[in-house]
């Protein structure tokens, strides 16, 4: 290679960010970021993973539209705040999970039994909330602001309906009455 002359990038024009056609509606940007997230999509995990194990319904008292979701450490433990609401979680990994569904304005979730699961799932749907974000960030690149605001809300109403489509589970979890012991 001469000096001056520059490594061409090996990669295809149409896979490149920048070169990438910009959504044409709301509806195409929205199944596209839905078909990015794909098996972290709130919806599916949701279903997939959460509702397939024993869990019990819980009711997040959700204050009107655009509050903010804060988690709160006080002397008493922690807290998870909407609004002016708060309301006292057993630990943070139950504030963590319970946050996400209030960012996404669900009332009624369902919440693993076994909270040893709790943090993981937590972790991955924080993990998917922050790539829904970039992902609206990309397709709203050089955009009005209104328009990353509106796919932000379309995302967010079409992963609460998904929610609240799956259900909350049962108040209380079910237990194995099981409990005939063997004779030997």
């Amino acid at each position: 290679m001469k000096a001056g002359e520059s490594i061409a990038l090996e990669t295809a024009p149409e896979t490149l960010p920048s070169t990438r056609p910009r959504p044409q509606s709301f509806a195409q940007a929205v199944e596209e970021i839905k078909a990015a997230l794909d098996a972290v999509w709130f919806g599916r995990i949701y279903r997939e993973r959460i509702l397939q194990m024993r869990t019990r319904s819980h009711h997040l008292n959700l204050p009107a539209k655009g509050a903010g979701v804060e988690i709160q450490h006080t002397l008493l433990g922690v807290e998870l705040k909407t609004g002016r609401n708060r309301m006292m979680c057993p630990d943070l990994a139950t504030a963590r999970y319970l946050a996400v569904f209030a960012r996404l304005g669900c009332r009624e979730v369902a919440v693993p039994y076994d909270i040893s699961r709790i943090s993981r799932l937590a972790d991955e749907l924080e993990s998917s909330w922050h790539r829904m974000l970039l992902l609206v960030e990309r397709a709203a690149d050089k955009r009005k602001p209104a328009f990353r605001s509106r796919l932000r809300n379309l995302l967010i109403e079409d992963a609460r309906r998904e929610i609240e489509a799956a259900g909350a589970g049962t108040a209380v979890p079910q237990f194995n009455q099981n409990t005939k012991q063997r004779r030997g």
